[in-house]
């Protein structure tokens, strides 16, 4: 009889976690909805610029290469983090779970300061419609990464409370999937947006 509670626990379990991660990989889904959208309008708008302020003379190029390069090495230092759960190495864990934080702010405070100094120079989401697919496009991947960082956090929280199990061992994986999620669209706004704006 104990042993059949146990296996059905055990199946209840599995359940539970193929629901959960099914979840996951839905809202990722809508995800990549709401920016191909986003993408397709900032591809018909992109040239509405009443000739003026055009992503030519804003975009730096050594401003987003470094966002670049940062959000990049989050990634990576991302998979070191699952590197070391799968190892059972609670601190390493934490440390590049840490690192990947940093990185994450650091990409956010670039992205800040980019949009400001585009504010002073004129450049506002009301300017015209290429400065609004922009904002949008861009602003909502940055909200993204925002997002990350504090569930990121809040996972970090909960390894410290309870250490490696089952449940923070799933935590990991999902954010992390999550993070290297923003990085491929990333790639995306760097090549479309950026590279193409500049050239």
């Amino acid at each position: 009889m104990a042993q059949s509670v146990t296996s059905m626990d055990t199946r209840h379990e599995a359940h539970h976690d193929t629901f959960k991660l099914l979840g996951f990989w839905i809202f990722l889904v809508t995800d990549c909805i709401i920016f191909a959208c986003l993408f397709a309008v900032y591809a018909v708008l992109r040239t509405h610029t009443d000739g003026d302020l055009t992503g030519h003379e804003l975009f730096e190029v050594k401003g987003f290469t470094a966002e670049t390069f940062i959000l990049l090495a989050s990634s990576f230092t991302s998979g070191l983090a699952s590197l070391a759960m799968h190892k059972g190495n609670k601190k390493q864990l934490m440390a590049w779970l840490a690192v990947t934080v940093l990185l994450g702010m650091s990409f956010v405070g670039l992205e800040i300061t980019e949009f400001a100094k585009m504010a002073a120079e004129g450049a506002t989401i009301s300017t015209n419609a290429f400065l609004s697919s922009f904002f949008t496009l861009v602003g909502t991947h940055g909200l993204h990464v925002t997002f990350g960082l504090i569930w990121m956090i809040g996972v970090m929280v909960q390894i410290g409370r309870h250490g490696i199990d089952h449940l923070t061992k799933e935590k990991v994986t999902i954010v992390g999937l999550y993070w290297h999620f923003l990085d491929v669209v990333w790639i995306f706004i760097f090549t479309v947006v950026y590279l193409l704006g500049v050239m």
